[in-house]
């Protein structure tokens, strides 16, 4: 019998370290040619001024995972309706019959396993000994964010840089607590870029937010807030210095300003991407190969991480005999 699993359910059965697993899983099967990933589908919905997001994927190997999420935008919703602008649901089937398994809330699975991609990034490519993380943003993706890179690395310091000094201060106050960690809100950009040895951005920033200039020897930049070929978090000279891998390469040529843009003006060659972080993880590329080397991980979200992340909430929740059943 199918479930039915709300946020509440998801957010009970999921953590961040089994999130990054299952997502690393994913990037290593999809690399290795063992998933079927299409193009995301979007489609108008002119009257309402809306649209409807499609992202199915398979995801073979010991996951085994066939699944498509369904997302609504529509903008008006907060003015109009009092309704969050974006909504979802994630539908997960048997891959082996087309059985329905399951269907859940679409929002917390998808800021986790996102937030685990930069978990996953930061276990092979950021140094063993980091401890200071700088985060641009302060909005739904950044604790998330901050979330994985502490499961991965012995975190000791994190300084918050926010467009809106307030947020910034709010964000940062929420973290101390919640991680027992000094959190600081700053507008001095150098200094925390600087002072970095892991820097993540989660912005919907379409110009740089740093000089590239200013990364020290040893960086890692989780960089997952532009999804636009047009805009970009970082400017060219951080992706020149830089070791440069991929959630998937072709998907970031199509979507990543931060690589298309240096690509088009040449500043970089196609040949500059390194790998793909599932060759890292397989262990068919190196991930960091010296203290010094500056690395990036750029991040556009690929639906078979919700398909391995599903799969995973699915398996807890019958385990602990959560959800509801749904009639046949």
């Amino acid at each position: 019998m199918p479930l039915w699993l709300t946020r509440s359910d998801v957010a009970a059965v999921l953590s961040m370290p089994d999130a990054i697993n299952a997502v690393a899983d994913s990037f290593r099967l999809l690399s290795s040619g063992e998933t079927a990933l299409p193009l995301r589908i979007n489609m108008s919905v002119t009257p309402h001024n809306g649209s409807l997001f499609a992202m199915p994927a398979y995801v073979g190997g010991e996951i085994d995972g066939l699944g498509v999420k369904l997302i609504t935008l529509y903008g008006d919703n907060p003015g109009k309706r009092s309704l969050p602008a974006i909504q979802g649901n994630f539908v997960l089937f048997d891959p082996r019959d087309g059985r329905l398994l399951a269907v859940m809330e679409a929002g917390l699975m998808t800021a986790i396993r996102t937030g685990a991609s930069g978990g996953v990034a930061a276990r092979y490519l950021a140094r063993p000994d980091a401890t200071t993380v700088t985060i641009f943003g302060s909005g739904a993706q950044a604790p998330y964010q901050l979330e994985a890179v502490i499961c991965e690395r012995p975190i000791e310091r994190v300084w918050v840089v926010a467009r809106n000094a307030q947020n910034g201060q709010r964000f940062a106050a929420e973290m101390a607590e919640r991680f027992g960690i000094p959190v600081g809100s700053t507008s001095d950009v150098e200094m925390a870029v600087r002072a970095a040895d892991i820097l993540i951005t989660a912005t919907s920033a379409h110009e740089p937010l740093f000089n590239g200039e200013w990364l020290g020897p040893g960086c890692h930049i989780n960089a997952v807030g532009s999804h636009l070929a047009s805009a970009r978090e970082v400017d060219s000279r951080t992706i020149q210095r830089a070791t440069v891998v991929t959630d998937q390469t072709s998907a970031c040529w199509a979507e990543a300003g931060d690589l298309v843009i240096p690509l088009t003006a040449s500043e970089i060659s196609a040949s500059h991407i390194h790998g793909e972080i599932g060759e890292v993880v397989a262990g068919h590329k190196p991930g960091r190969t010296s203290p010094d080397e500056i690395t990036f991980f750029k991040s556009v979200g690929l639906a078979v991480q919700d398909v391995a992340v599903a799969r995973l909430v699915v398996e807890k929740a019958l385990a602990a005999g959560m959800g509801t059943v749904l009639p046949e």
